[in-house]
């Protein structure tokens, strides 16, 4: 178990470097889109290519940050139903929903992105639109988040199965039966 708990320390630095990392894309994706707003309105210029760049940019963050939301406990949740439960019952439940669903979807969805991005790689896929870009870059983003997805799952399952036998303390930072930092500002 400890060899497994330190292989969730490698995930969790990667997934937390990469989630810190890929946020300030989300300023560039605004200002990007301020500016091409501005150049259209102003000088009646646009490019198709400076649209799919801000796509781009969230897709990004959308794609690599999912896995730092998941690490932060920060997912989608219904918290109606679960503010109720204990939380031994709330780790239980995360524990057998990792295995159940995210561990089989994140891994089909690599497995589906791997020849999806791979073919667009080959063929050097460009975008129908006029002065659109290559669209390959974007394909691979969708790969490596749902990799770094399915890394996370297999984090948590190992950090929820530890604190669920005693073997760790929760590193969620929610051991008083807490809900999630973002819920609890509500």
């Amino acid at each position: 178990m400890a060899a497994l708990l330190a292989l969730t320390r490698v995930i969790d630095a990667v997934t937390t470097a990469i989630g810190k990392s890929v946020s300030w894309l989300l300023l560039a994706a605004v200002l990007i889109s301020a500016g091409n707003a501005i150049l259209r309105k102003a000088l009646d210029m646009s490019s198709n290519a400076w649209l799919e760049v801000q796509w781009y940019l969230f897709g990004t963050v959308f794609m690599l940050a999912a896995a730092y939301a998941l690490l932060k406990n920060e997912h989608v949740r219904i918290d109606i139903l679960s503010s109720s439960w204990s939380k031994r019952t709330r780790d239980i439940i995360d524990l057998l929903l990792h295995i159940i669903f995210l561990v089989p979807f994140a891994a089909l969805m690599a497995y589906l992105a791997w020849p999806w991005f791979w073919l667009s790689f080959n063929s050097g896929e460009v975008s129908s639109n006029a002065g659109g870009l290559t669209i390959w870059p974007a394909k691979l983003v969708v790969l490596l988040g749902f990799i770094l997805l399915l890394l996370q799952a297999f984090s948590e399952i190992i950090k929820r199965y530890a604190v669920i036998t005693g073997r760790i303390e929760d590193p969620r930072h929610d051991t008083a039966g807490e809900m999630p930092p973002a819920a609890t500002e509500v």
